[in-house]
């Protein structure tokens, strides 16, 4: 490929990226996402893969949260295998659902016992936790491929849990949610549920391979699922019964998007209906570095899917975002070059790890009178020449302050710094871009707000 035509791909493939909300989260790789609609606000719990990993490498879940589908806030890590004392590591997909005021996050992990996969369930008051682990051992424990777990309520309050790889199984929970009655049932693997696998039929006889969701539209049961052979497409079959029989829809997502696996997540929110899913679109991303993403679902008169393809997310917000109040940095649309971190001191925040990097909060309302003043809460461990810039409509646009940000010395140590702006109304993008040509870390950013 000539030098040009090289150049050509490149600017491209940046002018997407950085125009695209997909992926949701940019300040670290996750994965498997599993929403939940609660109390006017959608949860999004994920798992999420360290850096540079060249395997599974997952030890908590995450949370985040959005009122307007657009703008994301981070609540760092919610629950961790390590909180399950007969657990020894693989914090894999989970499933939070909420039932009669408490919170039930269905996880896999692995057994200290016998080294074999295990499903466990943690329990909270607060979908932000802490979730604690009420049984003290596995739920479910019964092959080799009992991790994804998705869980579903019916309208006549009966609960399942589904879960499996290569194979299907469900159990009907007890209203307590942390037990279940029956025997675990099997779904039959049959071509008329899932589909017709090529190759491998013995081992995977059909094009399921794991990660069910179970979603009800309209007396309809939809089960989604990720199919085979490697890489992962999405799936998806339907039903007249949460127990099936299943009959299979086709392909609801081919494969794309530079990961062999994918996982889906289907919710309806505020009147519209959102698939997540995963790939690798993140810079360094990978089967194992993954990134999670969102898009509308559209469904036909008959209450099929039609079929959709990566795309790059929702560009319009379902609200504007209120400058007027406290508002964390780690509520982001898109960033660039940024990480999330947590501590005790402040919770999460966000560092800015090389000159120009920035992060974007979508469609602020700054009203008709306008604002006087930003204030935020800041730190460095650089003595001088660190600033973070506050601009409209993109990165190089309307510069309206520059915040000089001063040594603090640590991110358990923070000051709050204050500039005058200039006179905004309506409703427009803001982007906080973070200068300095400096070794490491250049700065760490907790809150923001402006003020009239």
């Amino acid at each position: 490929m000539n030098l040009r035509r090289q150049f050509v791909f490149f600017f491209l493939g940046f002018f997407l990226y950085s125009n695209a909300q997909n992926p949701i989260i940019q300040t670290m790789y996750t994965a498997d996402p599993a929403p939940m609609v609660y109390n006017g606000k959608l949860y999004l719990y994920t798992s999420y893969d360290e850096d540079n990993s060249t395997w599974f490498v997952m030890n908590n879940w995450k949370l985040y949260t959005t009122t307007d589908m657009v703008n994301w806030t981070d609540h760092g890590v919610v629950l961790s295998y390590s909180d399950f004392s007969w657990a020894k590591g693989d914090a894999w997909a989970a499933q939070c659902i909420e039932r009669d005021g408490k919170f039930y996050m269905y996880v896999p992990v692995t057994s200290k016992e016998n080294n074999r996969p295990a499903i466990g369930v943690a329990v909270a008051d607060s979908p932000y936790g802490p979730f604690y682990d009420p049984l003290g051992k596995p739920l479910v424990q019964s092959s080799w491929g009992d991790i994804d777990p998705t869980v579903f309520v019916d309208d006549d309050g009966q609960a399942y849990l589904y879960w499996g790889n290569p194979f299907c199984y469900y159990v009907k929970l007890n209203e307590d949610m942390i037990s279940f009655s029956g025997e675990i049932t099997k779904v039959p693997m049959t071509v008329e549920s899932f589909g017709k696998r090529e190759g491998n039929v013995k081992d995977r006889p059909t094009l399921y391979e794991e990660a069910p969701w179970l979603y009800k539209r309209n007396n309809l049961y939809y089960l989604l699922w990720a199919g085979g052979p490697i890489p992962e497409h999405l799936g998806y079959s339907t039903g007249k019964s949460p127990q099936g029989p299943w009959e299979y829809q086709g392909v609801l997502m081919p494969t794309e998007g530079r990961s062999f696996t994918n996982h889906p997540g289907i919710v309806d929110y505020k009147g519209k209906t959102y698939l997540f899913y995963h790939n690798g679109g993140l810079p360094g991303g990978s089967g194992f570095t993954r990134s999670v993403c969102v898009d509308e679902v559209q469904f036909n008169n008959d209450g099929s899917i039609r079929q959709m393809k990566m795309a790059e997310g929702i560009k319009n917000g379902l609200e504007t975002l209120n400058p007027y109040k406290k508002n964390e940095a780690e509520t982001i649309s898109f960033s660039e070059g940024v990480k999330a971190s947590q501590n005790k001191e402040v919770g999460v925040f966000v560092n800015a790890m090389q000159n120009n990097d920035y992060t974007k909060v979508k469609g602020v309302d700054f009203g008709n009178e306008g604002p006087a003043r930003f204030t935020a809460r800041v730190g460095t461990t650089h003595n001088g020449g660190v600033t973070m810039e506050v601009r409209l409509g993109s990165s190089d646009g309307k510069l309206l302050g520059t915040l000089n940000i001063p040594l603090t010395g640590g991110d358990n140590r923070w000051t709050l710094v204050t500039v005058d702006v200039p006179k905004i109304t309506g409703v427009h993008d803001v982007f906080f871009v973070f200068k300095g040509d400096k070794p490491g870390r250049i700065m760490f950013f907790d809150y923001w707000m402006f003020s009239r």
